[in-house]
């Protein structure tokens, strides 16, 4: 999908919006592409960090099986069934109960499709007149489904980056001189 396609799901309106949306979701499936290529890439190594700092492959597709349950499709979920109010979630704590770390990257990545295959067949559902409507939230304010599928959109990309760091990380120590090519 093109930037220009995603700018015009920006300005859509009405069934227009709804269908572009359910299509950028549906191609959301090529990113799981990209990171179960980036996941088979590490094998073994899902679990490594490149920064004690920092998310290991394993811990992002933690993160967005609890984001897709948590945030994006639990939140629309939650307007549609008409709650006010929805809550904020501690995603470091979540993600030290999960303990991602210690499991089979390939557990994960099946756990993540399950609840995406899910969200997916939320999005389709989700009608025009549903867009606009909102929840609270405690520290960013009104969300409306609308704010969600975009920033969903945008969420994804970030951590399919992520993913690509770490396996950029991952052979930089075995590059030799060629690391000097580096900006290049």
């Amino acid at each position: 999908m093109s930037l220009a396609t995603l700018g015009d799901i920006c300005r859509s309106e009405g069934p227009a919006a709804q269908s572009r949306l359910t299509v950028v979701h549906r191609q959301g499936c090529d990113l799981c592409d990209e990171m179960v290529t980036e996941l088979e890439a590490l094998g073994g190594d899902s679990a490594w960090h490149f920064d004690p700092k920092e998310w290991c492959a394993n811990q992002v597709v933690g993160h967005l099986v609890e984001a897709e349950k948590r945030g994006f499709a639990g939140r629309i979920r939650e307007i549609l069934a008409g709650r006010e109010k929805t809550s904020a979630w501690d995603q470091e704590a979540v993600a030290i109960g999960r303990n991602d770390c210690a499991r089979m990257g390939q557990s994960l990545w099946m756990e993540f499709m399950g609840v995406r295959n899910d969200s997916i067949a939320l999005v389709r559902s989700v009608k025009p007149a549903d867009l606009g409507k909102s929840i609270a939230h405690p520290m960013a304010g009104q969300l409306a489904v609308r704010d969600l599928l975009h920033e969903w959109v945008s969420h994804d990309r970030n951590h399919t980056r992520q993913l690509l760091q770490i396996g950029q990380e991952r052979v930089w120590p075995h590059m030799g001189n060629s690391q000097k090519f580096k900006g290049e």
